[in-house]
């Protein structure tokens, strides 16, 4: 009698108001989902509608639609810059400099380099920074990035930021593969510096559309016959399938977390930005969850870090479950209570949460 009882329990269906986040409740968001770092809500409660007066674009909007999109969120983001900057702390044991390089393209690059005061007589490990923005949006001066940067080096690495071309915004209008051809040319320019840099090998690292180039960087190596340039890879969050006009159905948590700081629309919007003629939906240069077996093979170490309540938590661990598959050694990390890029965006909110991520690219970067 237990078994049978055990087993109807077994075939009963879940409760739809037991699955998480939109999955559950239609009406879920960031703060109203219980499994938010009440930390983040109170403050993005007390953020309240920073970005009310951007037009969110719509499924279909036309290109220039898009790009209007990119230009006035990047303005309404200026507007919380001054207080960013004010809150950033002091430096004393990082230096800070700026190199100018060739492009592939003939155009220039401008490099951020920040290394530790302190000199040391072994090599260290660099991190070539690749930022956030949907690759699209947003720039390595911006100073959310700027602190990363330095608190990297705080800990002991040397940093190199790249000022790649945007696909809209400030440094647009560049579509794909523009952006892609600086990340590699600073590749390449940092390995041939290694020994100016004082470093030992080089990891790519880079959040949202930051992990996308992060990886497509690495791709682009092996096909260039020059993967050995990789040392590794950490790609925090990364914005990776391209497929958020037709979210797939194996990547749920585009509809679990959908409105959760970011939504599909948008997100398809970036897309038109960064593609406008749709020619490299499964180009894994462009977009790496479609990279094969083949593709992936091969590549250096990586860890794919994703955030619990992003629509694009479930594309990472794909990828994740991918590079497994495929040969290659990799580690995934799931920072639960945080929203897209929460663990990085707010460290003065989460402060234990932020140093928690630096702790882990450190480590990973000095294991190599």
């Amino acid at each position: 009698m237990t078994l049978l009882i055990d087993l109807h329990l077994m075939e009963a269906p879940m409760n739809p108001l037991e699955l998480p986040g939109r999955l559950g409740n239609p009406e879920s968001t960031l703060l109203t989902d219980k499994r938010a770092d009440p930390r983040i809500v109170a403050a993005l409660e007390a953020m309240g509608g920073m970005a009310d007066g951007v037009k969110t674009p719509v499924l279909g909007s036309s290109y220039e639609d898009c790009l209007a999109y990119c230009q006035a969120f990047e303005a309404s983001m200026a507007e919380v810059h001054p207080m960013m900057v004010a809150a950033m702390p002091e430096y004393p044991n990082v230096v800070s400099r700026t190199e100018t390089i060739d492009g592939v393209d003939g155009n220039d690059i401008t490099l951020y380099i920040h290394t530790p005061a302190a000199a040391s007589e072994t090599p260290r490990p660099c991190i070539l920074h690749t930022h956030g923005g949907g690759m699209v949006l947003m720039t390595a001066a911006d100073p959310g990035f700027v602190r990363w940067r330095n608190d990297l080096a705080n800990a002991g690495m040397v940093v190199v930021g790249v000022e790649f071309r945007n696909g809209g915004g400030a440094l647009g209008n560049h579509p794909f593969p523009a952006g892609l051809n600086d990340c590699f040319s600073a590749l390449q320019w940092t390995h041939e510096n290694k020994t100016l840099l004082g470093i030992s090998h080089i990891v790519i690292s880079g959040e949202s559309g930051g992990g996308n180039l992060a990886i497509a960087t690495t791709l682009k190596a092996k096909q260039e016959g020059c993967v050995d340039l990789v040392g590794g890879v950490y790609a925090a969050c990364p914005y990776i399938s391209g497929a958020y006009a037709e979210p797939p159905a194996n990547l749920l948590s585009l509809e679990e977390n959908d409105g959760y700081s970011m939504d599909c629309e948008v997100m398809a919007a970036m897309v038109t930005v960064y593609d406008p003629q749709n020619q490299h939906a499964v180009n894994p240069l462009a977009w790496p969850y479609h990279a094969t077996s083949e593709d992936l093979m091969g590549l250096p170490p990586h860890v794919i870090s994703v955030n619990e309540l992003d629509p694009l938590r479930d594309e990472g661990l794909e990828f994740f479950r991918q590079l497994l598959a495929s040969g290659t050694s990799a580690v995934a990390r799931t920072v639960h209570g945080t929203h897209h890029a929460g663990d990085l965006s707010l460290p003065d909110v989460n402060p234990d949460t932020y140093r928690e991520t630096l702790r882990s690219i450190c480590g990973f970067a000095e294991s190599l």
